[in-house]
């Protein structure tokens, strides 16, 4: 995501790809849908739900169409080029000079000859892992670049504000146990950041000393070079679908023997902001396509096994939100959800108990590291200039330091994660899923126009190819800057 053409990396099946947008996709996001579902009402939940499911799905496709045409637009520079040392070899010195500037763009933007036409389709393979921030490059200009890069920096400061608030609420709520419940966390107890957690420590004083452990511990990895490694990731995917099948199977063993306390209203248009942030934030993958897609070694009907997998991403949202809402009443479930199974009349087991409660800690700590050194590369992406180097300082320090702080911040100010996944997703998030890759598969059309001639079919075009797709895309968008930007301000009025 620093926008550069990376390594395409081992290729593997169709459906691994598929297991692996699912578990991309079904993330920490999950677990703040559930309050976010109590608060909104069930049917107008379940129809948001699908509808931005629905758009999420448009803008993949847009998506995997930009990078099909990326690779298309390199792989015929590298037939010019080839084609210019060829005709350099073969001709005489008099005759070897370099074409001008705008020999080379004319030439580069020539359409493909009807010879080369015949295989102008597999000129569209996916086959070079490009980057967002290269597709951005290729087909936006200045300013859309500087924006795109500006929105997905946004959009990375809030993931690590939620990650950093997240790990050290979830050790709050499990540790800060009151003498008569040792069971963990009273969900029906009112609790407040003043109130008493180790003698005279405050629930707020050991947020922040958990804060500040978590900061000590993982933001030194901001300032070197990790990479995720392929047992970790196996290690945290396992955690994750443990943990999601004991929460579904237990509510509904509780709501099975009617000891249910859920009764979700039909509809609270209030609680759709919150809702709709963490809904569009639920289906963020738009960003991680390149890497995802292009190790995928037959790519022939990628476009339903996408649909398929929205499909299934969207049974199990359902399904885990429809089982949370009607097991605990709305105003006992928790920003995270793992937490409701911190009680001893939901789970007896102590073990499983810390499992569920603790499950945050053991999967967000692993990626915190990977979103900051991401962020840091978008950092000095944005401001490099071709051929320059960074001072040692700049680049080892000044980088690292604006990409940990800002977001350590606003935990310390704030551990409302049902707002920061709203908010992170509303704004940065809406701008990744849906401006971005409307912009991105409008310009790359024309390009390609532009460059292989009027008529040129690119495979793997969106199923959405209509251009009034592309508004109706870049029409949502705004329309729910405007609707969340007017519910804030309205709701602050109000208070």
């Amino acid at each position: 995501m620093a926008g550069e053409i990376t390594e395409t990396g081992e290729l593997y099946s169709p459906y691994v790809g598929l297991v692996y947008m699912f578990n991309l996709i079904v993330g920490t996001g999950a677990l703040t849908m559930p309050k976010a579902f109590a608060s909104a009402g069930w049917l107008v939940s379940l129809v948001l739900l699908v509808f931005l499911g629905f758009m999420s799905f448009v803008t993949t496709t847009f998506v995997m169409e930009a990078m099909a045409a990326a690779n298309a637009q390199l792989r015929w520079k590298r037939m010019e080029t080839h084609k210019e040392e060829e005709d350099e070899d073969s001709s005489t010195a008099s005759d070897s000079d370099i074409l001008t500037q705008d020999n080379y763009e004319r030439a580069e933007k020539r359409p493909i000859l009807s010879v080369q036409r015949r295989s102008s389709a597999n000129l569209f393979e996916i086959t070079d892992r490009v980057e967002m921030g290269q597709m951005a490059s290729m087909f936006f200009n200045k300013v859309g670049v500087n924006l795109f890069y500006f929105c997905i920096i946004i959009y990375l400061y809030g993931d690590l504000a939620i990650y950093a608030a997240a790990v050290p609420f979830s050790l709050m709520q499990v540790t800060c146990v009151s003498g008569n419940d040792s069971c963990g966390v009273d969900t029906d107890a009112k609790y407040n950041d003043t109130d008493l957690c180790w003698g005279p420590l405050r629930r707020v004083d050991a947020y922040r000393i958990y804060l500040a452990v978590f900061t000590l511990l993982l933001g030194p990895f901001t300032f070197f070079n990790v990479q995720k490694t392929k047992y970790l990731q196996i290690l945290t995917s396992l955690m994750r679908w443990v943990a999601f099948a004991i929460m579904i199977v237990l509510a509904l063993v509780r709501i099975g023997n009617r000891q249910g306390e859920g009764h979700p209203p039909l509809a609270n248009f209030l609680g759709v902001r919150n809702l709709f942030g963490v809904c569009v934030y639920s289906f963020m993958c738009q960003h991680s396509l390149p890497s995802l897609i292009t190790p995928i070694s037959s790519k022939r009907h990628v476009t339903r096994l996408l649909f398929l997998d929205y499909g299934l991403i969207l049974a199990f949202y359902g399904l885990l939100s429809f089982t949370a809402i009607f097991c605990f009443r709305g105003d006992s479930l928790m920003d995270m959800y793992t937490l409701n199974f911190a009680r001893c009349d939901v789970v007896s087991l102590a073990a499983v108990r810390f499992f569920l409660g603790l499950f945050p800690v053991f999967t967000i700590s692993t990626n915190f590291p990977i979103i900051a050194v991401t962020l840091r590369n978008n950092w000095k992406t944005l401001f490099h200039r071709e051929g320059g180097t960074y001072p040692w300082v700049v680049d080892r320090v000044v980088f690292p330091t604006i990409t940990l702080v800002p977001p350590i911040l606003v935990a310390f100010c704030t551990h409302d994660l049902e707002s920061l996944v709203g908010i992170t997703g509303a704004y940065a998030g809406t701008g990744i899923q849906y401006v971005i890759p409307a912009f991105l598969v409008y310009l790359c059309r024309k390009d390609t126009q532009l460059t292989f001639g009027y008529g040129t079919i690119n495979k793997h075009r969106s199923p959405f190819r209509h251009t009034l797709w592309v508004a109706f895309v870049l029409l949502w968008a705004f329309s729910c800057f405007f609707f969340v930007t007017a519910n804030i301000v309205l709701s602050e009025t109000q208070l």
